[in-house]
Parts: C-alpha cells; structure tokens; sequence
C-alpha cells in the first residue's frame, strides 16, 4: 500500500503560481512512476504530468506544457508541482497518483495507476 497526502493548494491570482507537493508513505516510493491529475467541477478527471520513478523522464498534458513542471525528491518520498503563469481554467483539485513503475499504458489513462492521495483544490481568480 502507498499512502498520498497533497498539499500547497489555494487561491492564487491569474499569472500567479503555486507548487504542489504530494508525500508518500508505505511502500518504497521510488519503485512507483508518479503521475498528476485534475478535475474541474463538471468535468472528468485529466491528467496533467508524470514523472518516471527515476526522475529521468517527464510527460505532460499539451495545454500545460511550458508552464507546470514536475519533479521528484526519492529521498523525501515527494513529487512536487510546480505551476506558473495559472489560468482561471487550471481552477480544479489536483490528484497526485501513483503506478508501478512497470506499467506499460500511457500515462494519462486514469486506471493505470493505483494509489491515489484525496486532492488539493486550487482555485485561480481573475
């Protein structure tokens, strides 16, 4: 079992950032690719990075390309969240997720991983 906790969310103004964090416990932490997701209110849960269980390799959705990075501290058994230049659009929870790090399924298939942590809201006002 892998425990998720996120935390770092909040009320950010447009072109404002935050980073996220999410803290694993329980099994060991490097041996599971990690991945983020949101979900906006009315909408289905999307997946917005991932990070291979080294750190050597990242992923991310088009629309957040260039703007949030991912990355992760094994020794901190953390993945972090960075987001800049936020939209009112990136208004959702944030899910961080994990998979071992074996899977083959692209990364944004939601039922590729199977831990996850209970979301931090972050909420961008205009």
């Amino acid at each position: 079992q892998v425990q998720l906790v996120e935390s770092g969310g909040g009320l950010v103004q447009v072109g404002g950032s935050l980073r996220l964090s999410c803290a694993a416990s329980g099994r060991t932490f490097s041996s599971f690719d990690m991945g983020w997701f949101r979900q906006a209110p009315g909408k289905e849960r999307e997946f917005v990075a991932g990070i291979t269980w080294s750190g050597s390799s990242t992923y991310y959705s088009d629309s957040m390309k260039g703007r949030f990075t991912i990355s992760r501290d094994n020794a901190k058994s953390t993945v972090y969240l960075q987001m800049n230049s936020l939209k009112p659009e990136d208004t959702a929870v944030y899910y961080c997720a994990a998979r071992g790090s074996g899977v083959s399924a692209p990364r944004r298939i939601i039922s590729s991983y199977n831990y996850w942590g209970q979301g931090t809201q972050v909420t961008v006002s205009s």
